[in-house]
């Protein structure tokens, strides 16, 4: 193994479907469900006569390029290494270490490719890292090595609970020695999760602190809602009171508390609003935090599922996007957007 632990992109669904299932049983779980087992294929022309002959009616391209995802994840990964997974579901990014050879395993009754991870970070938000890693992070391929922007030492530094460093002088991209293959993967991106990314960093420059508050305010606005948003400062627990009707007085009634912070927010927050709910005698609540949730406000926000909404930073620009044209004209000139149609790109992976 080298020296320097290598870093991996390895996706757990289309759609994130395997996400939960990857972190909760300390595993990185890929599709590729027509191709069986890749025990005993120890190099890549082995990998590629097993996707050959199950695969026979796809292109050569794409058998290639699946040997090639497929032999980077059960034979390239070593050991030490680092997997990436951009989580679909939760808009955050987990960060984990490879801790076992591949295995074709039983998961819930099901024989799938997987590796054994460490999984070390898990809501880390995407925010975390800078805009030239989230591009290879939305790379369109299942698996694929990132060695890009000097990309493996930065998550390590990133682990070690410290701000992305950026490239390196010295290792940076001009520099850089990759194959073919891992050009390919890196040069085509997500350009709906690019152009959200930069959305992201718009309004986070653009919309810090209370300023954050005020943008939550004029979404909900013209959503229908009559709201009052407390001054900046201490606010009781609550930033945005909001009810329907001409003057704001029917039902149902919203409390909102909004936190731009970049960390995931904690347990303590989500009773908070629930307590200021109680309080205020409001039927519904929305906890909108810039950095995301941890699994434990997850996992309890599910009992509240009637009641209480969480927003992360997606949430939040989906909310923007959905209501963009009808936003105040000084939100549009601090946040101008236009839509562009383009070409949807053909996922490299299963």
């Amino acid at each position: 193994m080298a020296d320097s632990p290598k870093l991996y992109l390895a996706r757990a669904g289309r759609n994130g479907e395997d996400e939960d299932l990857a972190i909760e049983n300390n595993l990185a779980i890929i599709d590729f469900r027509d191709v069986p087992s890749l025990e005993g294929a120890n190099d890549y022309d082995a990998v590629a006569g097993l996707v050959n002959g199950a695969l026979p009616d796809r292109k050569p391209k794409a058998r290639g390029n699946f040997a090639g995802q497929l032999w980077a994840f059960s034979v390239a990964m070593e050991n030490g290494d680092l997997v990436v997974l951009p989580r679909k579901l939760t808009s955050q990014v987990a960060i984990g270490r490879v801790t076992g050879p591949y295995e074709y395993r039983e998961v819930i009754a099901e024989r799938r490719h997987t590796r054994p991870v460490q999984w070390l970070k898990t809501d880390l938000p995407r925010a975390t890292f800078e805009q030239d890693l989230l591009y290879s992070f939305g790379a369109f391929m299942t698996v694929c090595q990132i060695s890009r922007h000097d990309a493996a030492r930065r998550v390590a530094t990133v682990l070690e609970g410290k701000a992305d460093p950026g490239p390196s002088a010295r290792t940076g991209p001009q520099t850089e020695t990759i194959s073919a293959t891992q050009e390919q993967a890196e040069a085509v991106p997500d350009l709906v999760q690019m152009s959200r990314d930069q959305i992201v960093a718009r309004i986070q420059s653009r919309f810090p602190g209370h300023d954050m508050t005020r943008l939550v305010d004029a979404v909900l606005r013209v959503e229908g809602w009559v709201t009052k948003v407390s001054p900046p400062g201490p606010d009781g627990g609550v930033d945005i009171l909001a009810g329907r009707g001409t003057l704001g007085l029917d039902g149902p009634r919203l409390c909102v508390q909004v936190k731009s912070q970049q960390s995931p927010a904690d347990v303590t927050v989500y009773r908070t609003l629930q307590g200021t709910m109680q309080t205020f005698s409001a039927e519904q609540g929305l906890l909108v935090c810039w950095g995301g949730f941890n699994r434990a406000v997850q996992q309890e926000a599910r009992q509240s599922h009637f009641t209480v909404r969480l927003w992360d930073s997606s949430d939040l620009v989906t909310a923007i996007l959905r209501n963009y044209d009808r936003l105040p004209a000084e939100i549009q000139a601090e946040l101008p957007l236009m839509q562009v149609w383009v070409m949807v790109a053909e996922e490299a992976g299963e």
